[in-house]
């Protein structure tokens, strides 16, 4: 189906790890003709750039000086028809999604100074509208005044299969307890920490698919945002 113009809108997409909201809203910013922003690719980034250089990230001095030094943009690739995150000039879209990194993206960014950091250029980057961006406190820190706001879930049991399958092909000693691990760890930080913890915004549509095709959730998302661009 060709895109569809609608007058244009913030949409937030927050959920679990491993729920595909990346999946969802890169499809859904296609669809609709909205610039795709992925936050988590910022933090995990920001995670990359504390790793390579030995930050201390419960040392604030530490942590500030760097984040003095570190500047985010995405780049579209015609080729994959999909933005890539860039860190300082360098392409690590692919660096950035490796489980050692992920193992470390949900304590860096628990870190006021580093979400102050991020919600500052998330909301640049949203100042004129017409985008979709997906992550943990999109709906409820980022953007409270988004028209459309859509929280992921998942049954545990596909979140971990999913993730696994993801994996796998880059890492293939990874085994699914490793993957279940990380996604519980995850979870608890994501959830309990002091700053922008993981919750659904109150006026926030709760999209379970567990058992839903990608195009599926896509067709239901997408009707979800046609009526909230018309009720504008």
């Amino acid at each position: 189906m060709a895109n569809q113009y609608i007058r244009p809108i913030i949409i937030t997409i927050d959920g679990w790890s491993s729920c595909g909201k990346s999946t969802l809203a890169r499809e859904l910013a296609s669809r609709l003709g909205f610039v795709y922003i992925d936050s988590g690719a910022m933090y995990r980034a920001i995670t990359l750039y504390f790793t390579r250089h030995h930050i201390d990230w419960t040392d604030m001095g530490q942590v500030d000086r760097a984040l003095q030094h570190i500047e985010l943009s995405f780049h579209f690739n015609a080729e994959l028809g999909r933005a890539h995150m860039h860190l300082n000039g360098e392409n690590v879209e692919y660096l950035i999604r490796d489980l050692s990194v992920a193992e470390r993206v949900s304590d860096v960014a628990a870190i006021g100074r580093v979400r102050d950091f991020a919600v500052a250029q998330q909301r640049r980057m949203g100042k004129d509208r017409g985008i979709v961006m997906d992550g943990r406190d999109i709906g409820t820190v980022v953007f409270p005044d988004a028209e459309l706001k859509i929280f992921m879930t998942a049954d545990n049991d596909i979140r971990v299969a999913r993730r696994f399958l993801e994996l796998r092909d880059k890492n293939p000693d990874i085994t699914e307890a490793d993957v279940r691990s990380n996604l519980e760890t995850r979870d608890y930080i994501d959830s309990h920490r002091e700053v922008s913890p993981l919750r659904q915004a109150h006026d926030a549509i709760v999209l379970d698919n567990s058992n839903l095709t990608p195009q599926e959730q896509l067709d239901i998302a997408l009707g979800w945002a046609r009526q909230r661009a018309l009720a504008v």
